[in-house]
């Protein structure tokens, strides 16, 4: 297993972990925004770019819902 392919699991086990935590505390969703993100850098150094896309538009959707949780 190569350091990409490894980022590429810890980012994507991140995102499971957080979601499957998101009712806790509002902090689950802020980390799952995080994971998120580093899931789009995962797609965009891969080359699928249209992953990368997609999970930096998850990221500022849980962002958003993190903030309105807060509230």
């Amino acid at each position: 297993m190569d350091a990409l392919t490894a980022f590429g699991l810890f980012a994507v086990t991140a995102m499971l972990v957080t979601y499957a935590l998101e009712a806790r505390s509002p902090y689950f969703t802020l980390l799952f925004a995080c994971a998120c993100m580093l899931g789009s850098v995962y797609g965009f150094l891969q080359g699928a770019w249209p992953f990368g896309l997609v999970e930096a538009v998850w990221a500022v959707v849980a962002f958003r819902k993190w903030q309105g949780r807060l509230r």
